[in-house]
C-alpha cells in the first residue's frame, strides 16, 4: 500500500496539518520542522495525491484535448502547440481521440467533465452537439480547434478553408486542368465542405461550370488507405480526370500510391494537390503540393484563449480567430 500523509506525519513526529503545510504552504513551517517532514517523505517514498487536492480546492491543473484522428499528423502538430503552452503554465494535457465518431466524442466529454478538467479544447465531429452545449452551460470553458462557427458561445481557432480551397483550385485551373476530382471525407465535416466550396469558387472564377469540371469523391474517412482504393476505382471509370484536390494530405498520399501502382505519372498524367502540408508531404516519393496550415500556432493560440478564459472569466471576451492558409507548390502539380 502506498504511504499516506498520516504515515509521513507519524514518521516525522508532527501533525497531519503540519505535513499539509509543508506540501502546500512551506513558508508557514519552521526550517527544522520542514526538513524533518521532507526527510520522512523521502524515506517513505510518499507521493502526494494532487487530483484529490485539486478537487477539494475546486480547481484542476489539467486540460482536455479531443481531436478527430490522432493518426493524422496535422493533429500531432496541433497537440504539440497546445502542450507547449500548457507546459509553460504548469498544466497537463489529457489527449482523447474521437476517431470521427460522435458517440465516442460524447463519452470523452463526459469523462473529462467527471475528471473536473480546467477546460476543454475540441475539434468536434459536429460544431453543435447536445453534450458539448451542456458542458459549456455548466461552466467548463471550451475552445473549438480547427472549427469556426460565430453562432457558438465560445472561442474558436481555425483556418479559412474556403480560401484554402480557392488557392488549390486557382492553382490547378491556371495549369489548364478541365476535369478535377475532389477527394473528401464526409461532407458533413465543415472543413471538407468549405474546401469544396473554395474549389467551386475558383472554377467559377475561371469562367467554367463547377458541376462539369469537378468530380466529388466523398469517402467515409480522411485516411490514405481509403483514398488509395477509391482512386484505383476512379481511374478505371474517368480517363479524362487530370488533377485531384484532396481534403487532406493523407488522402493525397493514398492517391499518389494509387497513381504509381496503376502506371500513372505524377504530374504528367495526373496532378495531385493536398491540404495541411504535413511533414510527410515534402518527403513523398513525388513531393506533394499542398495548402499549408499553421498547425503549431493553431494549438498554441487555442490553449492561450482557453487558459485566459479559465483565469480571467470576468474580463474574457470570446474570440473567433481565423488564420490564412498558404499555397505550397511542389513536384506533384
Amino acid at each position: 500500500m502506498a504511504p499516506s500523509i498520516k504515515d509521513v506525519a507519524v514518521r516525522a513526529g508532527v501533525s497531519i496539518g503540519t505535513v499539509s503545510n509543508v506540501l502546500n504552504r512551506p513558508d508557514k513551517v519552521a526550517d527544522v520542522t520542514r526538513q524533518q517532514v521532507l526527510a520522512a517523505i523521502e524515506e517513505l517514498g510518499f507521493v502526494r495525491n494532487s487530483s484529490a487536492a485539486q478537487l477539494r480546492a475546486g480547481t484542476s491543473r489539467s486540460l482536455g484535448l479531443i481531436v478527430l484522428d490522432m493518426a493524422n499528423p496535422f493533429f500531432h502538430d496541433v497537440a504539440k502547440g497546445v502542450e507547449d503552452v500548457a507546459t509553460e503554465l504548469g498544466y497537463a494535457v489529457v489527449l482523447c481521440n474521437s476517431d470521427e465518431q460522435a458517440p465516442r466524442e460524447d463519452r470523452y466529454l463526459q469523462v473529462l467533465e467527471e475528471q473536473r478538467v480546467r477546460g476543454v479544447l475540441i475539434t468536434p465531429v459536429e460544431v453543435s452537439s447536445e453534450r458539448l452545449d451542456a458542458l459549456r452551460r455548466r461552466g467548463t470553458p471550451t475552445v473549438l480547434v480547427d472549427r469556426h462557427d460565430p453562432r457558438v458561445n465560445c472561442c474558436s481557432v481555425a483556418v479559412d478553408d474556403v480560401a484554402g480551397g480557392e488557392l488549390a483550385g486557382g492553382h490547378l485551373m491556371e495549369r489548364g486542368h478541365e476535369r478535377i476530382a475532389f477527394f473528401s471525407g464526409p461532407l458533413s465535416l465543415r472543413q471538407c465542405a468549405d474546401r469544396l466550396a473554395g474549389l467551386r469558387a475558383a472554377v467559377e472564377e475561371s469562367g467554367r461550370n463547377p458541376d462539369k469540371v469537378i468530380e466529388v469523391v466523398e469517402l467515409p474517412a480522411l485516411k490514405a488507405r481509403i483514398s488509395y482504393e477509391a482512386a484505383r476505382e476512379l481511374f478505371g471509370r474517368h480517363k479524362d480526370i487530370t488533377a485531384a484536390f484532396c481534403a487532406n494530405d493523407l488522402l493525397a498520399l493514398g492517391l499518389l500510391r494509387a497513381a504509381v501502382s496503376t502506371g500513372r505519372k505524377v504530374p504528367d498524367d495526373i496532378s495531385i494537390m493536398g491540404y495541411d502540408d504535413i511533414e510527410f508531404a515534402a518527403d513523398a516519393a513525388v513531393p506533394l503540393s499542398s495548402i499549408r496550415q499553421p498547425t503549431l500556432q493553431i494549438g498554441r493560440n487555442a490553449a492561450q484563449l482557453l487558459l485566459e478564459e479559465c483565469d480571467y472569466p470576468e474580463t474574457h471576451a470570446h474570440q473567433q480567430v481565423m488564420f490564412k492558409p498558404e499555397l505550397v507548390i511542389r513536384d506533384s502539380t
